[in-house]
This record gives C-alpha cells, structure tokens and sequence, in this order.
C-alpha cells in the first residue's frame, strides 16, 4: 500500500550511482565530470556534470545512472559479500542460516525452473476455490502482504495520537504505477504502458493455462479500471487533513457496505480493532461496492494474475522473462535484466534487512564516523535555529511553535540500537517462492501486532545499507542510514565546502522536512495540530505557491511538465536545506575567508558539491514513471531550481542580468 503521509526521503523510486573520485582528495569534486565549457552562470547541473552527462551511458540493465548509483552498487556488492560468505558456513540455525539460505535459494534459477508451478499452486487453488464473497473476503485479508489487492492495509502513528500506533487503510491493487495510466487515454506514453501491461497479463494467464489469456487479462484490466476511477489523484493524498479520517470498523462497514469487513480483518490478524484510519473513505465506498457486484470469476481471475505477477521472479524462466518485458523494458526501458544476484541482494535485503545489516556495520561502517555525522547535524540544527529567529515574515508566536518542534527532533544516525528478531522466519534451502512468502507473512504479522499499542520509537524504517535518508513526521525524526554516508555526499578527508554542500545539504534536506507544506502541519510532538497563526500559514502557502509555478514549468519530456504541487515538499525541503547547509559551512569558517582550491572559492565549491551529487541521467520510460507518481522532481531541476532562488550562488558566482541562471533579488523564493 502507498502511504498517505510518505516518509519524506531524500530520493525515492530512483536507481542509484556514484562517481569515481577523481579530483584530489582536499577538493571533493569530480572535475573531469565538469563541463568547462558550461558557465555555472548559465547552468550550473551541467557546469558540474556536463562532460559527464556527454560521455556516459547508462548501463544496460539500469533505468537510471547517476550521482547515487556506485553507492547503491557498492552497498549490493557488499551485501553480497556477506550473503555468500554466510552462504558458505551452511550454518544450521539463526540469522546466517536463513540468510545464507535466502539468498542462495533466489539465486537456484534451476530449482526454480525445475520445479514449475508447484509451489505457487496451493496459493492459486486456495483461489479456485473462492464459492462465496465472505470467502472473498477472507482470501483478501489473509492475502495482506503477499498479493496486491484493491485494500491495502498499513501500520502507522495515529496522526492526532502519534504515541499510538492505528491501522491505516488506503487504495491499492493496480498493476501499473498510478491511476493515470488507466484514465488519460490521449497520453500516448501512458497509452503504450497499458497496452505492454495488457500484453503481460496475457501472457502470464497463458502460462498458467488459463484457457482464454486475452479474455482473462481484458475482464482484470476492466476491473482496475474501475478502481482506478474511484482512486484519489496522488496530489490530494499529499494533504493529512484529508486522509486523516479515523473510524470503528463499524462505521467503515456502514460507510462501505457490500463487503464483509469483518471476515477481511479477522482474516488480515486485525480482529480486535478498536478503530482505524481509512485515507480515502470514497475510494473504499467504491472498491467494497466492486467486490460485492462483480463477478467471483473476475475477481478469481484478478487474484490469480495479481498473485503470479507477485511471484514472478521466482517462477520459471517465461514468468520471469514477462515480468522483465513488462516491468523492465516497458516500464524502465531497460535493455537486459539485472544481475540475478543483485535482485537476490534486494530480496534478502527485504527479507532480513536488519539481521544483514548488524553484519554491514562490523564490516563497513567505522564507528568514528557516527560521532562526526551526529557534530554535522547538531551544527545543522543549529543554523536552522538561526534562520528560524530571522525569518521576516513569520510572526514570533509562530516562530516559538517552530522552535519548539525543532528543539525535539529525534536523530539516528548509521543503525538502531536494537535490532530486530527473526526467530519466527523460518526460511529454507531451496525454496525461493517458499521464502518470499514466508518472508512477507513474517513482516505483516509484525506489523500487524503493533495495531492499536504503543509506539516503538527505537523503530528504523530503513536499514543501515539504504543509501537514502528520511524525515518522519509523527516521529519528528531525522534518519540517515550508515550507507549514505560516504563519497560522494560525505568524507571526512573532503573540502568542508564540499561536504556541506553534498552531505550538508542532504542533511538539511530531511530537517527542512519539518517545515515543508505536509511536515509544518505536525507539531514538535508529531501530532496533527495546527500551530500556526492564520496569518503565517496564508504567508507560508503563498510562498509555496510561487515555487509550486516554477518547477511547472520545467519540462523534462516534451509534452510533460513537472508536477509542481505532488513535488512541492520535496522542492521545499531542497530548497531550504541548501539554504541552511550554506548558513552552517559560512558558520564553520568562523569569520575566516573560505580556501581557494582548483581555482574556486569555498562558496563556488559548496554549489559545485550540490550539483554534483544530483548527477544522474534516466531512460524516458523510466522518467515518465517518476513525472507521473514521485513527489521529487528530475535531479537537473533539484539542482538548479534550488540554486537559482539561492543568494549565496548568486554572490559566489556573480551573477547578472543575461546569465541564463540570473533571478533578480526580489524574485528569488525565500522559506527558511
């Protein structure tokens, strides 16, 4: 299910890749990445990756290249390291059986093969046999993270009550990426993606041996078009006022009827709900309405297409090759698959996350590292501070809620303290599908005992090798993973320029989170409560309008703007966290002027160093995915967008009237 309230992460649904370090070491920069030809003046993305961007093609078997993605490589190699060496100790018990053995059963494509349909068949019988909608019901709910299905169901913080943890109910069950490759017929991309995913249903009912493909992937794409109907625009799910909408189980029976929802939540392990948070009430009107009218047959039919499509990866070599027509090339326009054992690496990964990464820690993560890391932040937060305190158009009752909200920001910095257990995961020696499964039960009976008890605020939502970082709301927490924190976002023997405008920037990216257009309306307590005056909240969203018509109109594909609204907490949080990276590196000179070094000033450095790490480049499929569902917008955008509202970039750089970057003072967007 796609949560309401995202985490707000540094980068989502991207691919991942770095660069080799070739400047020296005090500098930080890949100069032989810049364009010299290219004034920073002009466009400053391309002044930092311009030759770069010219003379690299992205790999094969990857949607995307770019300023994350040796990082992402990296922690995989890594990861693998770990799992064959663990492999290899054919361990009888505990977390390095299970991993050893998880790992090495996705990578048995002949197992695989050679047991066909076997495994997956209980689950399609268990399917076949659905006589009556209660049966329905209960296949659904007991389906609850291991097949899609139009309800999804989540664990989440009580918005108003963030001490508790709610059940959190919202749409789900589509098999492309958004609504709106059902709904804009005149979109010829999108077009092309629905007639590669009919094709793809097709093809997996005639592995199956379904007796009429076309007509069994027609009845399932009829039923998603009807979901995708009533399903809310992403824009509108953005907003926690309006999915915040709590209720009994009886009060969603009476709001929902058709649908028997208490065999559905006795069936998910969520039978003695007190109350539960349903995100789109309307939407859940129509998907109980669908389940109770339309035929069993269809729905059998959406639940078994839905339910090999899940699993594809580990059936036999056709499913698998459908799976990469359609998920691969039509969706990612990659040209070969990836690496078997980097898709073992992901599987794992999200198998036995936490017990791979304590093993990740021991072996790459130094411990002084943490100690800096957590001096960066606390320097950051302090600028934040400062900046907050400046503010010209936030009154000082408001300002005093900011700085409240501020002071009680929760840091974790590389690993949990407590890791979590996988006893009760039983994983076995060759049984990949067995394991998927087992694997995702496991995490939903987890999650699902956490319904309606406390918080656990030790709790991670990432592991220590995600390269990525996020903000949680109804945590007030600020989390970066061990993996993020290398070259080229953080070395302790780089420029100080540089780090603060990689690492620094990144940092304040997530606090800035806080403060976004979705982070602002949750108080220092993470509860849902406006603490703002109606006179600052009007200034506030007046500002975000202006950067909401800005970013609409940068155009990455011809024909296809950027969504300013579902991008603008993302272009909030890049905005301001450069802003405040920038406040923090001119602190850290304490008064002094900034090293030249390779011809530039520490201020030039520090835009160079942000530019560089958004170094990436997508195929279109790839890019049209993301412009239609990502709250982030293209990484050429994020660097220059962010930049051209920047006084400092206009003052390191000197920028005038004519330069293609120049933005007159009074025009420039200013937040934090």
């Amino acid at each position: 299910m796609k949560k309401a309230i995202r985490l707000t992460l540094l980068a989502a649904a991207m691919q991942f890749t770095a660069f080799a370090m070739a400047a020296p070491p005090q500098s930080g920069l890949d100069l032989s990445g810049a364009d010299k030809t290219v004034r920073p003046q002009d466009d400053l993305f391309r002044a930092a990756n311009g030759h770069w961007l010219s003379h690299t093609a992205i790999p094969n078997d990857k949607s995307s290249f770019g300023a994350f993605t040796v990082l992402s490589d990296l922690s995989d190699k890594r990861v693998r390291t770990i799992a064959e060496d663990l492999a290899a100790k054919k361990a009888k018990a505990g977390n390095d059986q299970k991993i050893g053995d998880y790992f090495s059963a996705y990578l048995n494509t002949n197992a695989i093969d050679k047991a066909g349909l076997a495994g997956v068949r209980p689950l399609l019988d268990s399917i076949n046999a659905i006589q009556t909608r209660e049966q329905l019901a209960t296949w659904i709910g007991q389906a609850t993270g291991v097949v899609s299905t139009p309800l999804g169901l989540d664990i989440e913080a009580d918005y108003q009550d963030p001490g508790t943890n709610r059940l959190q109910a919202g749409q789900d069950g589509l098999g492309l990426p958004d609504r709106d490759y059902y709904l804009k017929k005149d979109d010829e991309r999108l077009a092309k993606a629905l007639g590669a995913y009919r094709t793809y249903l097709e093809t997996l009912a005639r592995q199956a041996g379904l007796k009429d493909p076309a007509d069994a992937a027609q009845r399932v794409l009829a039923l998603e078009h009807t979901l995708a109907e009533a399903q809310w625009d992403k824009v509108d799910l953005r907003e926690p006022t309006k999915v915040y909408n709590p209720m009994t189980p009886a009060e969603l029976a009476a709001k929902a009827p058709g649908f028997d929802w208490k065999a559905y939540f006795t069936a998910a392990s969520v039978p003695q709900l007190d109350k539960l948070v349903v995100l789109e009430p309307s939407y859940f009107t129509a998907a109980a309405k669908l389940l109770g009218e339309a035929s069993l047959d269809d729905w059998k039919l959406y639940l078994t297409l839905h339910a090999l499509d899940e699993h594809a990866e580990v059936l036999p070599k056709a499913f698998r090759d459908a799976h990469f027509a359609f998920h691969g090339q039509a969706l990612s326009g990659l040209k070969v698959d990836q690496p078997r054992w980097q898709k073992a690496v992901e599987h794992v990964n999200g198998a036995l996350g936490e017990a791979i990464g304590q093993e990740y820690v021991k072996r790459y993560f130094p411990a002084a590292d943490k100690a800096r890391m957590l001096a960066l932040v606390n320097n950051l937060l302090e600028a934040y501070k400062s900046s907050i305190d400046g503010l010209s158009w936030m009154t000082p009752a408001t300002k005093a809620q900011a700085q409240d909200k501020l002071s009680k920001y929760m840091i974790k910095i590389a690993y949990p303290d407590t890791w979590r257990d996988y006893a009760a995961l039983d994983v076995r020696a060759a049984d990949a599908l067995g394991n998927a499964q087992r694997a995702a039960r496991f995490e939903w009976q987890r999650k699902a005992a956490q319904a309606s008890k406390p918080v656990d605020r030790r709790d991670w939502l990432m592991t220590p090798q995600t390269v990525n970082a996020y903000y949680n709301p109804t945590m007030n927490e600020i989390v970066f993973p061990a993996a993020i924190l290398q070259p080229p976002f953080y070395s302790p023997q780089a420029d100080d320029a540089v780090n603060y405008g990689a690492i620094g920037a990144v940092i304040g990216h997530e606090i800035s989170h806080g403060f976004d257009d979705q982070g602002s309306q949750f108080d220092g307590n993470g509860a849902l409560r406006n603490w703002w005056t109606d006179e600052d909240r009007k200034a506030f969203d007046a500002i975000g309008a202006r950067l909401v018509a800005q970013y609409e109109g940068y155009e990455p594909i011809p024909g296809k703007h950027v969504n300013g609204k579902l991008t603008l907490g993302e272009n909030i949080a890049d905005l301001s966290g450069l802003q405040i990276a920038y406040k923090a590196y001119l602190r850290s000179l304490g008064g002094k002027p900034s090293p030249v070094i390779n011809g530039y000033t520490g201020e030039q450095r520090f835009f160079l160093g942000w530019a560089q790490a958004w170094r990436q480049k997508r195929r279109e499929e790839r890019e049209l995915t993301l412009l239609t569902i990502d709250p982030h917008a293209p990484t050429e955008f994020r660097a220059n967008g962010a930049a051209v509202n920047h006084d400092g970039f206009h003052q390191a750089f000197r920028t005038k009237e004519g330069d293609k970057m120049y933005k007159a003072p009074n025009d420039r967007i200013r937040i934090w």
